[in-house]
This record gives structure tokens, sequence and C-alpha cells, in this order.
């Protein structure tokens, strides 16, 4: 017979990861850039100081964005981080700062 492991207990402070409706909105928006043709692939992210979502052009190119949480951070928790690693925009709320991602998909209607 196999042998039964415990399942590791989380450090004190825990991993870092997303609420159900932070990840909600997220892939919401994902799957509207998938949708408008601008993304191809995702990847996830989790490590004990921060999590991250990362939105891939095509498989085998760098993230376009990065959508990083990370909790207590002076400047907020929420960061969007480009393709060269610079941050685009940065905030306390998750909304504004996905907002330079959602104009992407505005079209004027004439």
């Amino acid at each position: 017979m196999g042998s039964v492991l415990a399942f590791p207990v989380p450090v004190l402070g825990g991993q870092v990861g997303f609420e159900r409706s932070e990840l909600s909105r997220i892939v919401d928006l994902y799957g509207r850039m998938v949708a408008a043709g601008l993304w191809k692939d995702y990847a996830l992210e989790f490590r004990p100081d921060a999590a991250a979502f990362w939105a891939f052009r095509r498989t085998a190119e760098h993230p376009e964005y990065r959508i990083e949480k990370r909790p207590g951070a002076r400047a907020g928790a929420w960061s969007l981080i480009g393709e060269a690693g610079q941050v685009l925009r940065r905030g306390p709320e998750l909304g504004p700062v996905l907002a330079p991602i959602e104009r992407r998909l505005l079209k004027v209607v004439g």
C-alpha cells in the first residue's frame, strides 16, 4: 500500500493569492481581450510576497502585461507592469489599475 503524506501547513503570513472577485474581474478582462484577438495565453504566479497574472500575445513571447498584487505595498497593492518591466499603473484598487487595458477595448461608434 502507498503511504499518506501530510499536506504542508502554510507558514505564518501565508501565501498571497487572489480573492474570487479579483480573479473574476481579471479573467473577465482576459476573456474580452481573447475575443478581440489581442491575447492568446496567460499564466498565474503565486509567491509568499506577491501574486501575479501574466497575459501573453502569443505563447512563446514575453508577457504583454503583468497584473500584480502585493499586499502591504506603500504605493498600493495593485500594479500593472508592461512588457519591458516598467510600472504603468499602481494603486490600492484593481479597477483603476486595469483601466489602461480596458481602454484598448473601446471602439468609437459613428
